[in-house]
């Protein structure tokens, strides 16, 4: 799959319902109506070779514009040789209306109008109450903890949510003015990895990090906080001083990478691994630091490995809070930032739920924490 929202689409004859069904032409509003009695007017947006991508997307589709006011289905089984999953839309019931609407709906970079069908009133409930039956499914109390699901699928998992954030964000859609790139399929592969290795290895629960990935920049690569400066009374190795005063340095700390740590936090970072006691030869070689920080020579893994240190020390501060660790995570411990910390548990809450319901729906329980079964 190209990305854990990958779209089959291909031009299609609009179909309709055969001759022998009565059409109904009127005029309503001294505007002219063509439908069919007994039959409903859909359009396919989207398909899916899996459950988890399908209904991340639908369940966005549904709530957000310009879908927000209509009916939309998210439908399983569809043809033989085809992506299992698939998202349709409930036009209105009349032909020049709903292809108009179908012609708008067009334009937005999420969707792309496919297959137009007249169903019949029994084929649309069924797919009302398949719909609603997923829905059901995926607001299930009954899920596991991440930690519970087997190492793959939980990548797997992990990936395909990583992918579905950031394409939703707008700055990855075509005609934005200031585009970034969203990872690509082998990129959020390793990152999907990466996460969870750290995770394992720093007792830190997978979701946490995801909400953190998501707030900062819905896991995309780019610079932050470039306007971020702060004075410093000793400048260090690869400070980029703006100006002095007196003894003193006015530096830049931007942001770096998915994670968005400034520079001075990663020296902060490199000072806990300094002093860390924990083994870090059951780390793999790549996401281990060196005894010297070297800014320009940090890869996406070394960054993972300082987000995870940072949190893991935010969560011991202040004695496994995770609403106060990721506060201070995008504020300080003096001055939490309460509102991102909101937002990072929404997001965590929902990882939670959605990854843990596929699981309990793929059956990729273990019943038994990852990292002890990976020990």
């Amino acid at each position: 799959m190209a990305a854990a929202v990958t779209y089959y689409y291909w031009p299609q004859s609009l179909k309709q319902p055969a001759a022998a069904i009565r059409q109904v032409v009127s005029i309503k509003n001294g505007q002219t109506t063509v439908s069919w009695p007994g039959r409903v007017f859909v359009a396919k947006v989207g398909q899916f070779d899996s459950v988890l991508p399908a209904y991340l997307m639908f369940d966005y589709l549904r709530s957000h514009e310009p879908l927000a006011a209509s009916q939309v289905l998210l439908a399983a089984a569809g043809a033989p040789g085809g992506p299992p999953y698939s998202i349709w839309v409930h036009l209105p019931d009349d032909v020049l209306t709903g292809v108009e609407e179908s012609a708008v709906l067009n334009q937005n970079p999420l969707l792309c109008v496919g297959e137009q069908s007249w169903i019949t009133e029994d084929q649309f409930a069924r797919e009302v109450r398949e719909t609603d039956s997923l829905i059901r499914a995926y607001n299930s109390p009954e899920f596991p903890n991440l930690a519970e699901i087997r190492p793959d699928p939980l990548r797997l998992y992990v990936r395909q949510f990583i992918c579905f954030k950031a394409s939703v964000d707008p700055r990855t859609w075509p005609g934005n003015p200031f585009p970034l790139t969203a990872p690509s399929p082998e990129r959020a592969t390793d990152l999907a990895a990466d996460i969870v290795q750290v995770a394992n290895f720093y007792d830190i629960p997978v979701d946490l990090l995801l909400g953190i990935g998501a707030m900062e920049n819905n896991f995309l690569n780019a610079p932050g906080d470039l306007n971020n400066a702060i004075w410093k009374n000793k400048v260090e190795r690869d400070d980029i001083v703006l100006r002095r005063r007196g003894g003193k340095a006015w530096v830049l700390n931007s942001s770096i990478g998915t994670w968005q740590i400034t520079r001075q936090s990663l020296r902060h970072a490199h000072e806990l691994f300094l002093c860390d006691t924990r083994d870090y030869s059951k780390l793999p070689l790549e996401f281990r630091p060196t005894q010297d920080l070297d800014m320009n020579f940090l890869s996406s893994r070394l960054l993972t490995t300082y987000a995870a240190l940072l949190l893991r020390d935010l969560l011991d501060y202040f004695d496994g809070n995770a609403f106060l660790a990721t506060a201070a995570y995008n504020g300080s411990k003096q001055r939490p930032n309460l509102n991102y910390a909101s937002g990072v548990e929404n997001v965590a809450s929902y990882a939670r739920r959605v990854i843990g319901n596929t699981s309990r729906l793929n059956g990729t329980i273990d019943r038994k924490p990852a990292n002890a079964a990976e020990q």
